[in-house]
């Protein structure tokens, strides 16, 4: 564990790198537990009535489990401005019905939201001829630069075949038969690779980069995404052949892990807003410039290049409220654009996760560790907060 912790470290520190984090948070919620409880502070409110007293909140978090911890941070930070506040895991949900219902004030924010990808979804309509956007605001800088996008393969098929970049798949006929033998859909005579699970949005963003590419001999999985991130893992640690599109923060790249058994492919061309299959509000979609801070040992394009051209944008990683209710809400407006989450902490916290502190209680003990670790930076944000509302 505590190698994995240290190449989490280093891993993290590359891609805060490549976009700029520029988190002031400063320890790792590793080692909080079950044993961690929330501080109700009331720092900054003076000797009147907190400004969430007597208010409730009701907040929903993403269906992917890498999300879960900042979910419960914000839970809390508000909680200590003293509203009531529900608990995310009550309203789990994929980007399409979150940010409707976020737009329909079904429920007031979540801190899931991956930009620019998500944009596509503000542009739906809504009954009254209004589109989703019109009704969300995006706020603060939670994670900026911080969501690392890209496709990983077997280390030792990539090296046989000398296999660089995604397009080298694509174009080699005995590295696609080989694949083939192996892959999700063996015989088909295409490549299947591991995509992304359905209403994630990298699976539509996934289809219109296949499609700008002229990836003619390649063709995505949609599934479960830990079913198959065990199934990539399993492949790569035995040398079989596969490609996956992961991210970070997260724990898979504590058991995919770059330059070991797996590495990052190159993309010759990367997605522009141009929308090759014509998807709603695809044009949000661009990836450009979609390069990265990532070395030759763990991304084999950069040995000849100035950079590791991974096609994806490091997305940012922020909070989407309901605007009628960010507005009404001074102080929990004021909290939510000061927070910021350092991609070592997600992804250590995600480590603890996988490693078995994953129940709803174990993630929150997690958080709370973490808001006892920065007590000094939270106690001013709660100061702020406190004197804006």
């Amino acid at each position: 564990m505590l190698k994995l912790f240290a190449f989490v470290a280093v891993f993290a520190f590359a891609v805060a790198a490549c976009g700029g984090d520029d988190a002031t948070t400063t320890t790792a919620a590793s080692g909080g537990g079950d044993d961690a409880t929330t501080t109700t502070a009331a720092s900054g409110g003076g000797d009147g009535a907190l400004p969430g007293e007597g208010k409730s909140i009701t907040m929903a978090r993403a269906d992917w489990s890498t999300g879960y911890f900042q979910a419960y941070i914000y839970r809390a930070l508000l909680t200590e401005l003293g509203y009531d506040v529900s608990d995310p895991a009550e309203l789990e949900l994929g980007p399409s019905l979150a940010y409707l219902g976020m737009a329909q004030g079904d429920f007031d924010f979540w801190a899931n939201s991956w930009y620019p990808g998500h944009a596509s979804w503000h542009a739906n309509e809504m009954p009254d001829g209004s589109v989703v956007g019109d009704h969300l605001t995006v706020t603060g800088e939670e994670l900026m630069a911080g969501g690392l996008q890209g496709f990983l393969m077997t280390k030792t098929f990539a090296d046989e075949f000398g296999i660089t970049t995604v397009d080298d798949l694509n174009n080699n006929a005995d590295a696609l038969a080989a694949f083939d033998e192996v892959d999700p859909e063996p015989g088909n005579g295409k490549a299947d690779i591991y995509g992304c699970q359905e209403s994630y949005t990298c699976d539509n963003i996934i289809q219109n980069i296949i499609a700008f590419s002229g990836w003619d001999n390649i063709q995505q999985t949609i599934a479960g995404y830990d079913a198959m991130a065990a199934e990539a893992t399993a492949k790569a640690d035995d040398g079989t052949a596969m490609l996956i599109y992961t991210w970070t923060p997260s724990a898979y790249i504590t058991t995919m892990i770059p330059g070991k058994n797996v590495v990052w492919l190159g993309v010759e061309e990367v997605l522009d807003d141009s929308n090759p299959t014509g998807q709603d509000g695809g044009e949000s979609h661009d990836q450009t410039p979609g390069t990265a801070n990532i070395k030759a040992d763990q991304c084999p394009y950069a040995a000849d290049h100035d950079t590791c051209q991974l096609g994806w944008i490091a997305a940012d990683i922020q909070v989407t409220a309901n605007t009628e209710w960010l507005d009404s809400e001074p102080a929990a407006a004021k909290l939510l654009e000061l927070v910021k989450v350092s991609v070592i902490d997600v992804s250590l916290a995600n480590v603890e996760q996988a490693a078995g502190k994953d129940s709803n209680a174990d993630i929150q003990g997690l958080a709370d560790a973490w808001i006892s670790l920065n007590r000094g930076i939270v106690d001013g944000w709660i100061a702020e907060a406190t004197a804006a509302g």
